[in-house]
């Protein structure tokens, strides 16, 4: 019979150095994962809140831009240009004298089509058309874009008084816009974002149990710029250039941290 202590012995020697050491870590390592894993099981989970912040401002347009048409018809193509470059010589003789800058005046290039009309002679089976031409009718627009708005409002509401100096022309709604909406959009995003946390407080305060921490995420999203006392919104973003002036309402959406 073998004896107990020669066979302990013997299982001793064969538990090397390098065979303890891996023990040794491998125990090591299967304590450090089930503490690992407590501590994810433990640990509470994240506490947040998601709010959506705006702000609302006022603008008045500080740019405008107008354009109108002048047209001239006649028989012969040449006598057309000249009509109309004479035309055109009193609409912007006439911008000037309202007091219209030289360097605000875009005059447009000149577009020249034949003016045709179906007439009808006779009736029944011997009802007959025919396409007469009625001459070259040619155009040329004018643009105005000015900062001095009231200035160019009140030639584009009057301009009409050339058609009494035998100028056919024809004026167009002015676009209004705002130069300085850049700068604007970058305040905007502020006052939206501190009324943003001012929702989330005021939802705290009532609910309880937790006050605003860190912020953790914010998403622009889109401004629109829209007519006075418009609450229109759109998913690519309004912007009016139709009003004087204007709303500009921009959103936010942020997440902050519970403490």
């Amino acid at each position: 019979m073998s004896d107990p202590k020669t066979d302990h012995a013997a299982a001793g020697a064969l538990l090397t150095p390098g065979l303890l050491f891996l023990a040794v870590a491998l125990v090591v390592s299967t304590f450090l994962a089930a503490s690992a894993w407590e501590r994810v099981k433990t640990r509470p989970p994240e506490r947040t809140i998601a709010v959506t912040g705006s702000a609302k401002k006022r603008i008045v347009s500080d740019q405008i831009e107008w354009s109108a048409e002048i047209s001239t018809q006649n028989m012969d193509r040449t006598a057309a240009y000249q009509a109309l470059a004479a035309d055109t010589r009193k609409a912007t003789d006439y911008l000037a004298a309202q007091g219209v800058k030289a360097d605000e005046i875009r005059v447009g290039a000149v577009a020249v089509s034949e003016r045709n009309e179906t007439e009808v002679v006779g009736t029944g089976l011997e009802r007959v058309e025919h396409v007469v031409f009625k001459g070259y009718v040619v155009q040329q627009g004018l643009t105005v874009r000015s900062a001095d708005v009231p200035r160019v409002e009140k030639v584009s509401n009057e301009i009409t008084t050339l058609l009494e100096q035998g100028v056919l022309v024809t004026s167009y709604p002015p676009n209004y816009y705002y130069t300085r909406i850049g700068e604007l959009k970058i305040e905007m995003l502020a006052e939206a974002s501190a009324d943003a946390r001012v929702r989330a407080e005021k939802i705290l305060e009532k609910a309880g149990g937790a006050k605003v921490g860190k912020l953790r995420a914010a998403d622009m999203g889109v401004i629109n710029i829209n007519p006075a006392n418009s609450t229109a919104t759109s998913w690519d973003g309004n912007n009016d250039t139709s009003s004087l002036e204007k709303d500009v309402l921009t959103i936010v959406h942020v997440t902050f941290e519970l403490e």
